[in-house]
């Protein structure tokens, strides 16, 4: 392709609302256009990019066995209401465009196809001779984000490759997961990314079990905690640990005590000269199911962690049928004016005890008792502080048996932390990196083809659920995060298997005849052997054209300049800088040598 000739516009300057390099320098580079708020138009380079990781994406998953399709973006909003997420994602996450059409019928453009897929298996799938069975499509999908920000990270449009299959055990499910961890493991590796493959949370998907897959990079907006022996590495949402060990107490009695001005933690050591790992903490939730019935949540946990508000998500989810409930769709911790609404007395806040009196709820549309939950930190403290119920005063010398009931939901809720102990490999310390989520697989088990109805007949003629598993690699998000990761002072360093070409001719003097000769032979050659090449025959000044070349991360360029006088060019490799004179004759065949190498 002609640079003179192509949709091609470089900016000097960084755009006003980027936040970070890649998205930065996608637009400087000309790839991508904001239309709007989360709304980018795929320029002809990125859009080259996108298809190469397309293609690579799609390599991996036909060489798997797995079969490509193209579902319906806009969704019938009945499917949602049968597998029970239309509230969860109207609502509760409120991620999901909704509209409605000229019949008054209910739709939504998908953000993701779980329920148009399961609705597919329940038509067509009769029999366990049909199964194992695995679809995938690579289509764009909508997610209303709150905040949408850093350009294709996080936008409202993007495109996906999602994938589903269906089993008749979990046994079959398993096997087809860790074919999908070795194909997402080749994908990301032959698109030259550096990334971890993570334990992590299946939110509001679902499943018995989830891995992501991250692009290791400052800017990711993920927390990864692994150990250096690599046999351990989880989201922080998920992330286990062995916190740091406790104190023994310094008091050996109850007693009540007088704790003025200590509505924080730290003040409270300060007054009682305590080590925080000797403190039972008292954290108050407000948690409210799509029925419309609120819980109060109380949670005990050491003085020195932390709730893991995903993890309290989980266990509230799963006792959503407890309340008749199917799902949450709030958690928070409640603020003056939501307590006004339930509470029948002014709390003690900052001084809230393991057994806070349940009259302290009014009742309406409130469960008329607190739900107790103790993390696992708590439950082995002796002789620990914690509070009295009464605002100035705390507790010391207490115990679990004697003086506080242990509550019998105990449950780990707390975040590990850096420097905590593996729990696999407790000399091994956990450690911390940024990563962009571009890949998550999950084990989904029967929970959608239960909801729906989706089932096959067994070898012995009985009706059973079908098993499924979920896959999606973020193919937009994906090219972006090769950018993050990989990037100069002048430009973009695309890796050699996505770069939307792998060389630029560059004509110095467009008005040279001998250079400009030399260049359209050059250009015609590499193409003709399949080295996709740009030449930039633009009547632009020398440095501008160099600059550009290094800004839009070309991996090779080759410079028809003076060095032709002597039957060279130049060619400069944009990942190392490093730049040598070579003879004309020999340009394809040491090009077409090191592109094969790095791709083969």
């Amino acid at each position: 392709m002609r640079l003179s000739q192509m949709l091609f516009v470089t900016l000097r300057d960084d755009p006003a609302d980027a936040e970070i390099p890649s998205h930065k320098l996608l637009v400087r580079a000309g790839y991508i256009r904001r239309i709007g708020s989360g709304i980018y138009a795929y320029l002809p380079l990125m859009w080259r990019v996108l298809q190469k990781v397309s293609q690579i994406v799609r390599e991996e998953m036909n060489a798997t066995g797995a079969q490509e399709c193209l579902l319906p973006q806009l969704q019938p909003a009945d499917l949602w209401k049968e597998s029970g997420r239309w509230d969860t994602y109207t609502k509760a996450e409120g991620i999901m465009f909704s509209l409605t059409d000229r019949r008054e019928q209910n739709l939504a453009l998908g953000p993701t196809h779980e329920e148009v897929i399961t609705t597919v298996a329940r038509d067509t799938i009769r029999s366990y001779r049909q199964l194992p069975l695995h679809l995938y499509q690579i289509q764009t999908k909508f997610r209303d984000e709150i905040r949408p920000r850093f350009g294709l990270m996080r936008g409202r449009e993007f495109i996906m490759k999602d994938g589903y299959s269906f089993h008749t055990d979990t046994e079959s499910l398993k096997k087809t997961y860790q074919d999908m961890y070795q194909a997402y493991s080749n994908m990301l590796r032959r698109c030259g990314l550096q990334f971890r493959a993570v334990e992590a949370d299946s939110g509001a998907i679902g499943g018995s079990g989830s891995t992501e897959f991250m692009v290791l990079a400052e800017a990711g907006e993920d927390e990864v905690l692994y150990t250096d022996d690599g046999k351990y590495a989880a989201n922080v949402e998920k992330a286990v640990s062995l916190p740091p060990d406790a104190t023994a107490s310094t008091y050996t009695s109850y007693q009540k005590l007088e704790t003025p001005n200590t509505e924080t933690i730290e003040k409270l050591c300060q007054i009682l000269e305590c080590s925080p790992t000797q403190v039972v903490k008292n954290v108050l939730y407000q948690a409210v199911y799509d029925n419309g019935i609120i819980v109060l949540v109380l949670v005990n946990i050491r003085g020195d962690q932390d709730v893991n508000e995903v993890k309290l998500y989980n266990e509230l989810t799963k006792l959503a049928s407890t309340y008749d409930a199917n799902s949450i769709v709030g958690l928070d911790v409640p603020n003056v004016e939501a307590q006004s609404k339930w509470a029948a007395k002014p709390l003690p806040l900052g001084y809230i005890a393991p057994d806070l009196s349940d009259d302290y709820i009014k009742g309406g549309s409130v469960d008329s008792k607190f739900l107790r939950f103790v993390d696992k930190t708590a439950v082995e403290l002796k002789n620990f502080v914690t509070g009295a119920n009464e605002s100035g005063y705390h507790v010391v010398g207490a115990n679990w048996g004697e003086q506080f009931q242990l509550p019998e939901l105990v449950v780990d809720i707390r975040t590990a932390k850096i420097g905590d102990r593996a729990v696999e490999n407790p000399e091994q310390t956990l450690k911390s990196a940024r990563g962009i989520e571009v890949g998550h697989i999950f084990q989904l088990g029967s929970k959608y083809s239960q909801a729906m109805g989706a089932t096959y007949t067994s070898e012995q003629g009985k009706e059973q659920p079908l098993v499924m598993g979920c896959y999606g690699v973020g193919v937009s998000r994906m090219a972006q995060a090769a950018v993050e990761q990989s990037y100069d002072e002048n430009g973009i360093i695309w890796p050699l298997a996505i770069a939307p070409y792998h060389a630029i001719v560059t004509i110095p003097n467009i008005k040279d005849t001998q250079q400009l000769e030399i260049a359209e032979k050059l250009y015609g050659e590499l193409n003709k052997v399949g080295i996709e090449t740009l030449l930039d025959d633009r009547s632009e000044r020398a440095g501008a054209k160099f600059k550009d070349a290094e800004l839009i991360g070309i991996p090779y360029r080759i410079v028809t300049g003076r060095a032709i006088a002597n039957g060279k060019v130049e060619i400069v490799e944009r990942k190392t800088n490093e730049s040598y004179e070579i003879a004309i004759d020999q340009v394809v065949s040491t090009l077409q040598q090191k592109i094969d190498n790095q791709l083969n």
